[in-house]
Order: C-alpha cells, then structure tokens, then sequence
C-alpha cells in the first residue's frame, strides 16, 4: 500500500487525465469517502465496460457510485481538476435511455471511453460549489459539487503519508485548497 505514496507514480496516474496543452500544477494523495457520478452520453451504444460512438446510438444516462472510502490522487492545472484512484476500483454502474430533453446536457461520444475513465477530469469552470471542513488529525474535508450533479466527498490528509515519497504534499495540499476555495 505504501507505493501509493510516491509523487512519480502520482504524477504518471493524473497524467493519464490531463487533458494535451495542460500541466499539473499541484498533486496530493486523499481519501474519497463518497463518489457520484452523472453524466448523460449521445449517439452511443453500450458495451460490457465502455461506450461506442454511433450515429444511430441513442443517448444514454449514466450513475457511477461508489460509497466506500478508497485511495485517490486529486491534482490541479490551470483549467481542470483531475481525481484517479490510486488503485483499480469497483463501482456501482446504472445505465438507463435518458428522458426527454436531455439532449441539451449530453456529451456526444467522439471515441470509444472506458466507463473506469468518466467522471475523472473536470474543468474548473465545472465546479458548482465546494465547501471545506477541518477533519481529524489536521485533515481537511472537501464536499466537491458539480454542475451536472456528480458530488465527491474527499478528505485531504495533512501528511503524505510513509517514508517521504510525497516531499510536496504539505505545499501541493495548500495549493489545491487555495484553488478550490476560489471557485
């Protein structure tokens, strides 16, 4: 479990996500106690793990949750928040027809996306509303809201954890809370 505390391998998970053109400014390890995710996805078709772009595809709703706590890697750019676990992870996935009028707030699928990738990267612009609490042992709690309705409860250890892998965590966790405060 240690090997998550290293800032390389942090750096390597979050650049998976980081959309060409920007660069991380800021990356820490915490903990996401709760995650819900929404998003309505058009001219697509889903298949085992993934959706396909198709022209004659229908628009598809999507629930991604997961209530447990587990690892994540949050970081920062100049544009976009990215969260990744740490680790491979299970989550509970509902796929329904969207309703009617949902075509307004649909992303058209360009490419063929893994249902693991959605819900990691997100602009700042994005973000409805985000409220801090201080937590236990210096740790702060972080309740992430987004526009179109996915929500993240994370929390954002003081330390890096064991053994020094994460020497930025303290400066990186300020820059992150600092950035999210202004939104």
């Amino acid at each position: 479990m240690s090997e998550i505390f290293d800032e390389a391998r942090m750096r390597w998970v979050l650049g998976d996500y980081i959309p060409e053109g920007e660069e991380l400014a800021a990356g820490i390890h915490a903990i996401s106690q709760e995650t819900h995710i929404k998003g309505i996805f058009g001219k697509c078709i889903y298949m085992e793990d993934k959706l396909i772009p198709d022209e004659k595809g229908r628009i598809i709703t999507l629930d991604k949750k997961k209530c447990s706590s587990y690892d994540v890697y949050i970081g920062i750019t100049r544009n976009v928040l990215v969260i990744a676990g740490c680790e491979r992870n299970s989550y509970l996935y509902e796929l329904d027809d969207a309703p009617d009028g949902s075509e307004n707030d649909m992303q058209k699928i360009t490419s063929e996306v893994l249902l693991a990738d959605i819900g990691t990267c997100y602009p700042l612009t994005d973000i409805q509303s985000c409220q801090f609490k201080k937590g236990w042992m210096g740790s702060v709690k972080c309740f992430l809201t987004m526009k179109n309705g996915s929500s993240f409860k994370l929390v954002l250890p003081k330390l890096g954890g064991v053994g020094g892998g994460m020497p930025h965590h303290a400066e990186y966790r300020e820059a992150i809370i600092k950035r999210l405060g202004g939104i």
